[in-house]
């Protein structure tokens, strides 16, 4: 991979996904590209840039998926889904207690695991969702990751990361050496293709969104944009949920901490004076009914 090609990819990554690779990230583009030059039958990274720059959109998408990082597990990082049935669910229900409705966005959902786990929580929940109805979309950039969530098959290593043993049991059935999620919890999340780059403002607003792990891959910039949108998107009284390794500060004026919440934040009163209420604007489908 010569430089101009390796400045190419750079800059091709930073426009069509955020991801903002740093000058000591050659060998990351080559460990990921070498391989889907071998697959597209072309001698290395460099006939691959070629093919890119002679128009093939599709190289262009596979070369984004395959950089893209999908890590992801089961209750992740575990803190965010203590907060969620103890702290932002039960503030969540008194206050739509009038509309019995809850919208929830897992941004970046990647292959599945976050929206699922999100949606065991409630369904754990029992009784006290019966007659509310729940939204989850779970969104992602890439094609490939959604279809695997909207499938809900993983692996057994893939099942052991973080899953309760419990969880497995109750809500996965076996199929061979591969376990599925049970209908009733797939059919509480929707997922949709979305670029975080680009305007999400159709998906209207969340009472809670889950944006964790991705924006860490982002130049500074680019981060503040997408806090002064995802600011839109979430309710006045809603909640943010970033990674660990993410925060708020310096980057917008947007969101304030929770404390002693980690990774947990609410909108400003700032960001609500801006924000155009559309509250009652969406209609579930059915299928999100949550259940006992």
């Amino acid at each position: 991979m010569t430089p101009s090609d390796f400045e190419y990819l750079r800059k091709l990554l930073r426009d069509q996904s955020g991801l903002d690779l740093s000058a000591d990230k050659q060998y990351l583009i080559e460990s990921r590209l070498v391989p889907l030059a071998k697959n597209s039958s072309l001698a290395g990274i460099s006939e691959l840039v070629q093919k890119m720059k002679g128009g093939s959109s599709l190289l262009v998408t596979q070369v984004v998926e395959a950089m893209t990082t999908n890590e992801t597990f089961f209750f992740r990082d575990k803190v965010p889904f203590d907060h969620f049935p103890d702290v932002i669910i039960p503030d969540i229900l008194r206050a739509r207690s009038s509309r019995k409705s809850i919208r929830i966005w897992c941004a970046a959902g990647s292959t599945g695991q976050e929206p699922y786990s999100l949606a065991m929580c409630l369904r754990e929940m029992g009784t006290a969702l019966v007659g509310w109805r729940i939204e989850i979309v779970a969104t992602d950039l890439s094609k490939e990751v959604l279809e695997k969530s909207k499938a809900g098959i993983y692996s057994q290593f893939e099942v052991q990361r973080g899953l309760p043993i419990q969880l497995l049991v109750k809500y996965f059935k076996q199929q061979g050496e591969l376990w599925q999620i049970n209908d009733d919890i797939r059919a509480m999340v929707q997922h949709r293709q979305l670029n975080l780059l680009h305007d999400f403002s159709q998906l209207g607003t969340f009472d809670v969104v889950f944006c964790r792990n991705v924006l860490i891959y982002f130049d500074q910039e680019t981060k503040t944009n997408i806090f002064g949108r995802l600011a839109k998107a979430t309710a006045a009284d809603g909640y943010l949920v970033l990674g660990a390794a993410e925060s708020v500060v310096g980057l917008t004026d947007s969101f304030q901490p929770c404390l002693d919440r980690r990774g947990l934040y609410r909108p400003t009163a700032s960001a609500s004076s801006k924000r155009i209420a559309i509250s009652g604007a969406f209609v579930p489908s059915t299928a999100a009914l949550a259940r006992p």
